[in-house]
């Protein structure tokens, strides 16, 4: 493959999500990616048989890899593996604390060894202290973040659709070793580098715990709403459709009332008045707003709210993104035929990048193992 990482060698001893997350974007920029699979395979495989029969997690985070099926535990594979670490640029690991040294591939040994390493150690809640030990899933972790807590309907905490931690803490690793190629061009050195999923949900925690310190008080849980923002919110048409609006400030109020509303003396009704009286006075308003919205179709509301300039989006079902104007796909091969997934969210200037195949288990293995036996 040609990009900015053309020339790079990674290798990723991995499985899930985090990890693959990471090396799946550098292989996307050109880098070489080996990823070592047990014989059985990255248990990501297995989770579904959504995409063509294949797991859709796996079909998303493992394009453009190379497949090595190799037990690290085992003399002869361990020997390929520092082989391959001897020429490599990168190395990537996520298996449970302590497992990478036991088998003679600790972080700080291996830059010794290999001093252009970077070295990149994925964890749940980090190397020390009490929880290092712990199990640590996605959804495993949005609990202890707190993140479910915010998340959701007032009735409970809910689970965040997506695996945000695992995306938070793949995405800052990505970032880190970015930063790590750059020193290293610039000193020669590798460096190591360790990331938590607890870490990378915590960093997107921060609003939220800095206004439960400054206040005493969590944001509540408010479904399709702003716990600080008033009218900011889904409201239903006459039709069926949901309507989130969100209104950032007075100027957006007056004209959303003006324009949308057909009231502009609302702006100085009590309660009305300013955003912390709406806050304070969120059932009254957003009843009101709704009974507007329930006289007009789907197309009539986005309409209205277009003419006043007021900030909205539907609430659409995966049906619907399926078939968004906005949304771009990117075509990936696999063993059982090509799979358009939603495209990378970077557009460079060169024009879109060819994604790289997603490997059947161990498919390269063969091969990998001609190129470094010498």
């Amino acid at each position: 493959m040609t990009g900015p990482l053309a020339g790079l060698l990674v290798v990723s001893l991995e499985q899930a999500v985090a990890a693959p997350y990471c090396a799946s974007r550098l292989a996307d920029a050109g880098a070489r990616v080996i990823k070592i699979e047990r014989a059985d395979g990255d248990f990501a495989r297995f989770y579904d048989k959504a995409a063509k029969g294949l797991s859709s997690y796996f079909v998303w985070l493992n394009r453009g890899k190379e497949s090595l099926v190799a037990d690290i535990k085992a003399p002869d594979d361990a020997a390929l593996l520092h082989k391959i670490l001897s020429k490599a640029d990168v190395f990537i690991q996520n298996l449970a604390p302590g497992a990478a040294a036991r088998s003679g591939f600790g972080s700080d040994d291996l830059r010794a060894k290999y001093p252009r390493l970077i070295t990149v150690d994925i964890s749940g809640y980090g190397e020390s202290g009490d929880y290092a030990t712990m199990k640590a899933y996605d959804l495993l972790v949005q609990a202890e973040s707190g993140l479910a807590m915010i998340t959701g309907h007032p009735a409970g905490p809910g689970r965040v659709g997506v695996s945000a931690c695992d995306i938070a803490c793949g995405m800052a690793a990505h970032a880190g070793v970015l930063e790590a190629l750059i020193e290293r061009g610039i000193t020669g050195k590798g460096k190591g580098i360790a990331v938590s999923l607890f870490d990378g949900m915590a960093d997107w925690m921060n609003v939220p715990l800095l206004y439960f310190e400054g206040t005493g008080k969590a944001p509540e849980r408010v479904g399709l709403a702003h716990p600080s923002i008033c009218p900011y919110g889904a409201f239903a048409t006459s039709d069926g459709a949901l309507v989130l609006i969100s209104i950032q400030n007075e100027r957006e109020w007056a004209d959303f009332c003006a324009k949308f509303m057909d009231d502009p003396a609302l702006t100085l009704r009590p309660g009305y008045e300013s955003n912390v009286a709406r806050v304070a006075n969120r059932p009254a308003v957003d009843a009101h707003v709704g009974t507007q919205f329930a006289k007009m179709t789907r197309d009539q509301a986005a309409a209205k709210l277009r003419a006043a300039n007021t900030a909205y989006g539907f609430v659409n079902d995966l049906a619907a993104f399926a078939q968004h104007p906005a949304l771009r796909r990117a075509r990936v091969e696999t063993p059982n035929g090509p799979v358009d997934i939603a495209a990378p969210p970077v557009i460079g200037s060169d024009g879109p990048r060819t994604l790289g195949p997603v490997p059947a288990i161990g498919q390269h293995s063969q091969a990998i193992r001609a190129e470094f036996a010498a």
